[in-house]
């Protein structure tokens, strides 16, 4: 079933967001779409909580935000997306946090021209369309990280075991063509469905097939099934998961089985690491001091600041549309949408992103990093040299 939170007293009253207002007060509008239920909640939680941390307004004018449950399902996701764009008027849609639901809501921001930041890394030719912004570091980024520690660890023979859909499918073309590069060979490739409960199977070809290592191109906590199952399989060879997984339930779930593997992930997660001159360290540590400082030490994950980081694109690039439109009307979406691409670079948690209009990816290698999992916490990966 579909959860609706609506701007206004019930959607005060049910989230407790200082930014749902009354729409008598709302000036710019945006919609967001998150799995808050189903197999991709431990992805959605963390962003309708980080949604709370927004501001009241931006740029003077007065902010309203309605947030709706897709549950990760793609038709969800798209029934969301249209109804923001002809019922609610919006002025920005936000959403899926998992691709195949971001897909079908980058299809409805084309269609009727509003701004849309993808919350999971939609592939290149969903990206290339005029109106999609993508906020996590799409693989090649993080991918060509990973793929020079594979090649320093000796790696050469690779099992793939991922999800089959459109995110386990970017991930195994990166190993299969990009990992060509670093001397990497695709020995085995094993898909399996979010929803799926064993991967008793998949596991037991990956391990036949003799690989020096295990990738696992997963998300959430779905990953921890490859995870545990080849450890109690007995491969005893590196395992590298991708950034999707990069939270602290998947450590919780994986337990003793995710000792020493090593993780792809966005800067945010290590941020007082960082050095002092990093240009994403300022809005990490603020980002994770807000957002601990209201749900707890250690609940952070690297999904929640994807919706802070879109705040911090907007501030600078909402004052730059509003000189040409007001809010709610097709010129402010326009207007916004190439303030977008022409007011970076934004220094952010994820990276720096720097948005042009053949580039809606918009990060480099600063937002990338390497981290490793002991006594059930992240720690960032020392680099080999």
């Amino acid at each position: 079933m579909k959860h609706r939170f609506f701007a206004g007293i019930a959607a005060i009253a049910v989230m407790s967001l200082p930014v749902f207002v009354t729409p008598a007060l709302a000036d710019i509008t945006i919609g967001v779409t998150i799995p808050t239920t189903g197999p991709g909640a431990a992805l959605g939680i963390p962003l309708k909580n980080s949604v709370e941390l927004w501001p009241k307004e931006i740029a003077g004018e007065k902010l309203k935000v309605i947030l709706l449950d897709d549950a990760g399902d793609p038709s969800i996701a798209t029934t969301n997306a249209r109804r923001f764009a002809n019922d609610d008027k919006v002025d920005v849609i936000m959403g899926s946090a998992l691709t195949p639901a971001a897909i079908g809501a980058a299809g409805v921001a084309a269609e009727v021209g509003v701004p849309h930041f993808a919350i999971s890394p939609v592939p290149p030719p969903v990206a290339k369309g005029k109106w999609t912004f993508v906020l996590p570091q799409y693989s090649s980024v993080l991918a060509k990280r990973m793929f020079t520690r594979m090649k320093q660890d000796g790696v050469k023979r690779v099992s793939f075991i991922g999800f089959a859909d459109s995110y386990g499918q970017q991930w195994v073309e990166e190993l299969k063509n990009t990992g060509k590069e670093y001397g990497l060979e695709v020995v085995a490739d094993e898909r399996y469905a979010r929803a799926d409960t064993s991967v008793s199977g998949q596991v037991l070809k990956a391990i036949a097939a003799k690989p020096d290592a295990v990738f696992i191109g997963a998300s959430g906590t779905g990953a921890a099934l490859p995870q545990i199952g080849v450890r109690e399989r007995g491969f005893t060879g590196p395992v590298y998961v991708v950034s999707g997984a990069v939270t602290f339930e998947f450590l919780r779930i994986a337990g003793k089985a995710v000792e020493n593997t090593i993780f792809s992930s966005g800067p945010v997660m290590v941020a007082e690491d960082q050095p002092d001159d990093s240009p994403t360290k300022a809005e990490g540590l603020a980002y994770l001091k807000a957002y601990e400082g209201k749900f707890g030490p250690n609940s952070r994950t690297q999904f929640g600041s994807h919706v802070w980081d879109a705040m911090v694109i907007l501030k600078k690039a909402v004052p730059v549309a509003l000189q040409k439109a007001k809010p709610g009307t097709s010129e402010f979406r326009a207007a916004l949408r190439d303030a977008i691409e022409s007011s970076g670079p934004y220094n952010a948690t994820h990276g720096v992103f720097q948005f042009t209009p053949e580039d809606h990816y918009g990060l480099d290698q600063r937002g990338a990093v390497l981290l490793t999992a002991k006594d059930g916490k992240f720690q960032l990966l020392p680099e080999k040299k």
